[in-house]
């Protein structure tokens, strides 16, 4: 989960995660939405692939890549039980 919380501080990522919630696009099409290197867009790719955010497939001669729902629903959970932890409701009560 930290690889995960990693790769989801970093602006750009999330504006890719951003991207693919819409569907799948290919390398390219997520490269020419920002003003950067091509290795510095697959490296955040790379980062995102490694903390199980996305899913990459090749396609031809290109990679697509898709949103793992199941990694940003593991991260949501935690964030939901972090914010229970404070709930007084979310708390036994003593008797």
């Amino acid at each position: 989960m930290n690889l995960l919380f990693k790769a989801l501080a970093h602006p750009v990522r999330r504006r890719i995660i951003d991207m693919l919630r819409a569907g799948p696009l290919a390398s390219g099409d997520i490269a020419a939405e920002f003003d950067m290197a091509w290795p510095t867009v697959t490296g955040h790719l790379t980062a995102l692939k490694e903390a199980g955010l996305v899913d990459a497939e090749r396609a031809g001669a290109s990679i697509r890549y898709r949103l793992n729902i199941s990694a940003v629903e593991e991260a949501l959970a935690f964030l939901m039980d972090l914010v229970r932890t404070g709930d007084p409701a979310a708390k036994p009560q003593e008797t």
